[in-house]
């Protein structure tokens, strides 16, 4: 049976665990050939091998997106090694929690860098090679949306950058034909299970915020959801946020 992303090429930034695995994943079981960038070559090596056993097509890049050249040298190997670019998914994040007094400014750096500066830069690199039909996914997060995002500013201010960039590259690039689309994923990952060791009675206080009360899968959930938003079925969506997480971010 033919797949939804039959002949697209995606490439997605923390492509190699959590959340970039998970949206790796199903773009890959949708068709698409993807490469995947991120830092750690080895689970790189892994996805990449996960999608390949069924007959999948992907491509490892070891990359730092908080380094230019990093990203216009990801955006130059996927386009010679896939033949072009249809599908850009800015996964790649380093977050800086804590309260704004807490935190430094080199995390602050480090957080905005990899986040909207990445997904900026990201997002102009690949512009050249996308054509009608093409769709751009940033990842926010409901704490950019969270009344009271305390001990999470910085982070929720990276992602309601990222939300707004998103925003505006949809209306200009709209008439090229190109998508541009935020998603509020609240999902499993080496991430939400350190804070959920490290912070238990938080880490059930958001839980208890969610009204599916649990974090979505990356493979079965949340990937699925991207993939079909990166399809056909989803041609006339763009300019928006979607929200991924059961129903956290808007029902308070």
């Amino acid at each position: 049976m033919p797949g939804t992303l039959d002949g697209k090429r995606a490439i997605v930034t923390g492509g190699g665990q959590g959340v970039g695995r998970g949206i790796a994943l199903a773009l890959a079981a949708e068709g698409a050939a993807v490469a995947l960038a991120g830092r750690t070559e080895s689970t790189l090596l892994a996805v990449a091998a996960e999608i390949e056993k069924p007959g999948g097509t992907a491509l490892p890049i070891v990359a730092d997106v908080t380094r230019p050249a990093d990203i216009e040298r990801s955006v130059e190997r996927t386009v010679r090694g896939l033949g072009g670019i249809d599908i850009l998914v800015n996964n790649a994040q380093i977050p800086a929690l804590g309260s704004i007094l807490d935190v430094s400014d080199e995390a602050f750096t480090a957080c905005w860098e990899s986040g909207p500066l990445a997904a900026f830069r990201m997002m102009k690199a690949c512009h050249p090679h996308l054509r009608p039909g093409s769709v751009i996914i940033n990842l926010g997060s409901s704490a950019a949306v969270n009344p009271q995002p305390a001990g999470r500013g910085v982070y929720a201010a990276a992602k309601a950058a990222a939300q707004t960039l998103s925003r505006v590259a949809a209306a200009e690039w709209g008439p090229d034909g190109i998508r541009v689309i935020t998603v509020l994923p609240a999902a499993t990952s080496p991430a939400s299970e350190a804070w959920r060791q490290a912070n238990p009675a938080e880490y059930e206080r958001s839980m208890s915020s969610i009204p599916l009360r649990r974090l979505g899968d990356p493979e079965a959930e949340i990937g699925p959801a991207v993939a079909f938003l990166c399809g056909a079925a989803a041609a006339y969506i763009t300019g928006t946020t979607i929200a991924l997480d059961g129903g956290q971010a808007y029902l308070r």
